[in-house]
């Protein structure tokens, strides 16, 4: 039977083909859509965790009980989970146990374009890299033999243009693994310096197996081409885009076990074409490696090191001028990202950015209040950095800052990583005031449920985290929950905690517009007859009101009714679509 499958949806099919029984992740783009097609099956039980470090200890853990277990993260995440993954490879597995990372050239949803090669490399990991869909299935299937082979965790390497592609897809059945069992070794797995000394040789040994095994892996195989002046190694997407630019032209290396590359397959490919050709998105990974042998190779001289490739890039850059262009329409108008209407966050932006009020922003879709006309965010580095930094800035700055001065946060992105930077707020003592922005979601990734949501990933019932109750136990006496929606009262609380002489939090409560369980409200209008054309509304940045015919004017088709606007207008030309004034 076959299916067209998204390259994520592919990798869920791999775990349930595989017989995985534990799948931890933390949602990011793009690979959130992994776990939450994994738990469509029963056989896999599946969680989001508060973090990806957790996320990866959850995966360990099971691995440790016998049971094959998957933990998924985009690159940024991978720095979270760092810690236990340089560790785990000391350990090695019991059961199976895959790790798959998804990266974002072109930074499509990220802050940056870190390439996650290099943390394989790092970890003495082995690493696996699939093409499409098929790929995807297929080789998370093997990541799990392999990684009970050679006693290992596996990174699966995914992109966004392979995890959110879609092609057809050849379905298997369930393996039936047996849970291996339980056995007590404390020299294999309790990593204190005695142990661990005596578990290097062994991942030393362990990497020097791998690259035997690469060199007859069918994970790195060869397409034969009739033109032997130039050969191309490649992997991932980049594979696709040669393709399409030379079909069968020239011979090619498709690497799919990117770490630890093959030596001889390397130098009997290279000796077989006139031209070596490495076609690879962002680092040079695999030219340093084919450097590194004595091989001399077309690569980063040719290519750049910056955003993703495309077929017209590959065939620009080797002089082929009959390829197919990838260019985009011209005249086309930008179409820059915005809060959505009726976006709860919008109202606290618009007091923040009215009182002009420097904010130390955070990782989500409230990032998007550093774009005009709110302007109100003056630094984002990674989730929970708005808290720390706060608390360093006001250090450094003094009363000045402290009365002046906000981090904002999302609620999944406070359990995330934003406790401990409160933490130190309370225990170190700035007069820091915290604005957490809860919206009883993860929005920027697709609605993914988190801790203080009170369900789990499956949409069940779950332990709800109360924000009120966890930031008074970290020692903050002052908490505050404001409607964000009522501009006068979410100003009142900003400039109250602003002034207060101790730590404080103002939680900005109200559930994401797009919420299936959130009611739409009818949308309003403006009578242009008591439109004064003063342009109050159009501070909010809201796409559902614009300027027309010298008046501000309401899209029903985009209003959630959430009647933010009217709160700006002084001459009351906001109305219900019956006419009625709207009152606050």
């Amino acid at each position: 039977m076959k299916e067209l499958m998204l390259g994520n949806k592919a990798v869920a099919r791999g775990l349930y083909e595989a017989g995985v029984s534990v799948a931890s992740s933390y949602p990011g783009t793009p690979s959130t859509e992994t776990t939450e097609e994994a738990a469509k099956f029963d056989e896999i039980y599946c969680e989001w965790a508060p973090n990806e470090k957790v996320a990866m200890e959850t995966a360990f853990g099971a691995s440790r009980a016998g049971k094959r277990s998957y933990c998924a993260m985009k690159h940024v995440g991978l720095n979270v989970a760092a810690d236990p993954l340089f560790t785990i490879s000391y350990t090695g597995v019991n059961a199976g146990m895959v790790i798959l990372v998804a990266d974002d050239p072109g930074m499509h949803s990220s802050q940056n374009e870190q390439d996650s090669r290099h943390y394989a490399i790092a970890a003495k990991m082995p690493m696996l890299e699939p093409s499409d869909s098929q790929e995807a299935k297929d080789f998370i299937i093997k990541a799990y033999e392999m990684s009970e082979q050679f006693d290992t965790p596996v990174l699966f390497k995914m992109c966004t243009r392979v995890a959110h592609s879609q092609s057809v897809v050849e379905l298997g059945e369930r393996a039936d693994i047996a849970v291996k069992p339980y056995v007590k070794d404390a020299a294999k797995y309790v990593m204190v310096p005695a142990n661990a000394k005596k578990r290097h040789p062994i991942v030393e040994q362990r990497t020097l197996d791998l690259i035997a095994f690469a060199e007859t892996s069918e994970l790195n195989r060869i397409d034969e081409g009739s033109d032997k002046s130039m050969g191309i190694i490649t992997s991932s997407t980049s594979y696709q885009y040669v393709k399409e630019v030379y079909g069968d032209k020239f011979p090619v290396l498709k690497i799919g076990l990117i770490n630890p590359l093959p030596v001889e397959k390397i130098k009997s490919f290279a000796s077989s074409v006139d031209k070596l050709v490495v076609v690879e998105e962002l680092d040079p990974v695999i030219e340093t490696h084919v450097r590194s042998l004595g091989i001399d190779v077309v690569g980063k001289d040719v290519f750049p090191l910056i955003d993703e490739f495309s077929q017209g890039i590959i065939a620009d850059k080797l002089g082929e001028s009959e390829a197919p262009s990838c260019k985009p329409i011209e005249g086309l108008p930008g179409r820059p990202p915005a809060m959505c209407a009726g976006c709860p966050h919008r109202g606290m932006f618009y007091v923040l950015s009215k009182n002009k009020i420097r904010v130390m922003g955070d990782i989500g879709c409230y990032t998007l209040g550093a774009t005009p006309p709110l302007c109100s965010i003056d630094t984002t580095e990674c989730m929970g950095a708005s808290i720390s930094s706060l608390h360093g800035f006001n250090k450094a700055m003094g009363e000045e800052s402290e009365k002046n001065t906000v981090a904002v946060i999302g609620d999944s992105t406070f359990m995330h990583s934003g406790m401990t930077g409160l933490a130190n707020i309370a225990y170190n003592q700035t007069n820091s005031t915290v604005i957490i922005l809860d919206n009883s979601i993860t929005g920027m990734t697709g609605h993914q449920q988190n801790p203080t949501t009170g369900y789990n990933l499956r949409g069940d019932p779950a332990g709800k985290i109360n924000l009120e109750a966890l930031c008074k136990a970290m020692g903050i006496n002052r908490v505050k929950v404001v409607d964000p929606y009522n501009l006068a009262e979410a100003e009142q609380a900003v400039k109250e905690e602003l002034g207060a002489a101790e730590p404080s939090v103002i939680i900005s409560r109200r559930p994401c517009a797009l919420l299936k369980s959130v009611k739409r409200q009818p949308a309003i209008k403006v009578n242009p007859d008591k439109c004064k054309s003063c342009k109050a509304c159009m501070k909010l940045g809201c796409p559902a009101i614009s300027f027309k015919g010298g008046h501000a004017h309401v899209d029903a088709t985009q209003c959630f009714g959430c009647k933010v606007c009217s709160e700006l207008c002084k001459f009351d030309a906001f109305e219900t679509m019956e006419g009625e004034t709207i009152k606050w």
